[in-house]
């Protein structure tokens, strides 16, 4: 008994570790959890998923449980000190959302970790207030408080909330929302240069790993229970890469023939999964991105698919004469939001702002007038972004033509998480007319 609670005790103070991280330096839960995962060494499989739903439910449900426990405490929760904040906030996701955990473990972990953070003092103020917690959930209070709005409901600021249900109607905007806490398959690509898509499901069936077809790319597969994609059958021989269908199907909709000598630029190419499936389809691309940090992750992919990349270190923003009109294709998958992937990076919608979309849109015209310049008479420019807001998508791709009526619109599609079967995604396909 005593090593089981032991146990307990050491994944608690590793999800408070990496929970406190993540408020000192700003990173997303997901770099953050992969990092603070990767110095332990877990017994168990079962402690390592705790630490992970901890930690992933603590930050992808914070503006909820920040609501509730602000109901309950004199003190707001942004103006508690971090160690008491993490501490409250993780406490109260256990009594919420961890059916395993009894409250009265949860409640006593709190106040164990509260004296171990030298918090004596205040220890006796969070027993109170997840106390008040626990009788708020047993009457039913906690449920009618968090269940009053879409915004407390999904955990999702209001503002993105409101711009959701402006765009795409209320319906789907909460559909939009509460796919963000489905559970998701990964989805991998098949490095068709290696084999057919039947013949990696075959590879991987015989290696117990449970596999579903694609829904919308006849290269995808979707593999369940994944907990490291580098430790999965075939990762390290380069037979697969992770990419969303969404992604896959844009890469698709070049239209690149293996008989052709399809020259194509890649402007915003980290970490290279694009340029890759454009590679694997016979097309000879030039990847390049902003740093030489970016630049090696392009190429550590494409060496181990076994693909040949020209990869070099540029700023998609800064024009390059000798690149005018030199391609067939240029793709420019730039900066954005990333709301398409809430699902995926859990607290990214935290991090956005609708400051930081009209900065991102403005940026994503600079690279689109600059990417503008290397495509050929004849050629495509290929537009896309990771998020699902119009003033980063539609509404950039119709300034874009309005400033640039050497081109048009060939084709043009939206993702949307929970109403299509991917991430949220979008893309314009444009030719450069002679």
């Amino acid at each position: 008994m005593a090593e089981q609670r032991q146990k307990k005790i050491s994944e608690r103070d590793i999800a408070l570790d990496i929970l406190l991280d993540m408020e000192r330096s700003g990173r997303l839960s997901s770099q953050a959890l992969e990092d603070g995962l990767r110095k332990i060494q877990f017994e168990k499989k079962e402690s390592r998923a705790f630490v992970s739903r901890l930690v992933e439910g603590t930050t992808e449900y914070r503006l909820q449980l920040d609501a509730v426990l602000d109901h309950y405490a004199k003190v707001p929760v942004a103006k508690q000190k971090p160690k008491v904040r993490c501490i409250l906030r993780m406490s109260a996701y256990q009594m919420l959302y961890m059916d395993s955990v009894p409250d009265r473990a949860a409640i006593s972990e709190a106040v164990r970790m509260m004296r171990a953070q030298h918090f004596d003092g205040l220890s006796g103020v969070v027993n109170g207030i997840l106390r008040s917690v626990q009788r708020g959930i047993e009457a039913g209070d906690v449920a009618a408080l968090t269940g009053s709005c879409l915004s407390l409901r999904y955990s999702t600021p209001k503002w993105l909330v409101d711009r959701l249900a402006e765009e795409y109607g209320t319906e789907k905007a909460e559909t939009i929302l509460a796919s963000s806490f489905t559970d998701r398959l990964l989805t991998i690509r098949c490095n068709q240069k290696k084999q057919s898509p039947s013949e990696l499901r075959a590879f991987l069936e015989e290696r117990d790993v449970s596999v579903h077809p694609g829904k919308i790319s006849s290269m995808a597969l979707q593999i369940e229970n994944v907990d490291f994609v580098r430790k999965l059958p075939g990762y390290r021989e380069g037979r697969f890469s992770v990419q969303d269908e969404s992604s896959m199907r844009m890469v698709e909709a070049l239209g690149i023939l293996p008989s052709e000598e399809c020259r194509l630029l890649d402007v915003c190419a980290a970490p290279g999964g694009k340029s890759c499936f454009a590679a694997e389809l016979g097309a000879l691309v030039t990847s390049r991105d902003v740093s030489e940090e970016k630049a090696d992750r392009i190429r550590e992919n494409a060496e181990r698919l076994g693909l040949m990349l020209q990869v070099e270190v540029q700023d998609a923003t800064k024009p390059s004469e000798a690149d005018r009109e030199a391609y067939d294709i240029v793709l420019a998958d730039v900066p954005c939001s990333g709301l398409g992937v809430m699902g995926r990076k859990n607290d990214i919608k935290y991090h956005v702002t609708p400051e930081s979309v009209t900065e991102l849109a403005v940026l994503g015209q600079r690279i689109l007038d600059t990417s503008a310049e290397y495509v050929r008479k004849g050629g495509r420019l290929m537009f896309s972004t990771c998020t699902i807001l119009r003033e980063e998508n539609q509404e950039a791709a119709e300034r874009f033509l309005m400033r640039h009526p050497e081109y048009q619109k060939v084709k043009e599609m939206q993702f949307l998480q929970g109403i299509d079967p991917c991430d949220g995604f979008y893309f314009c396909l444009m030719e450069r007319v002679s």
